[in-house]
């Protein structure tokens, strides 16, 4: 394989690693507000499902801070840790409530953390 044919995929790997990279950042920037600044909707669904009040704020900043943390080369790592640990949290929480089938997305958003801890490796 000729160098510029290395370069060309080394450049397209690397902007593929950087759109789920900063999808995730935005996933995480989203869902942290919209826990931040629940809806009644969404305070009936963590009362529903057995948390505290104040849930809703700790689980959103706790999404906020994982964005911050990926977003960021030098804490990458920490903040996808933190993002698998909330969304396992959030996984866990529909299986054991029987709704499966919600329980898939936070699943998915897992799994394309691992996907962007593992393309970044090197």
């Amino acid at each position: 394989m000729s160098t510029s044919s290395q370069e060309k995929i080394n450049s397209t790997a690397f902007s593929w690693r950087g759109l789920l990279k900063w999808s995730l950042v935005s996933f995480f920037v989203f869902a942290g507000l919209l826990n931040v600044f629940a809806t009644a909707s969404l305070l009936a669904e963590y009362r529903r499902w057995g948390y505290p009040g104040w849930m809703h704020y700790a689980t959103g900043l706790l999404e906020l801070s994982s964005a911050i943390l990926q977003a960021r080369k030098n804490t990458n790592r920490i903040g996808v840790a933190l993002g698998a640990a909330v969304m396992l949290a959030a996984a866990l929480t529909l299986a054991i409530q029987g709704e499966w089938l919600h329980a898939v997305f936070p699943a998915l958003v897992l799994l394309a953390l691992i996907t962007s801890r593992i393309t970044h490796q090197h």
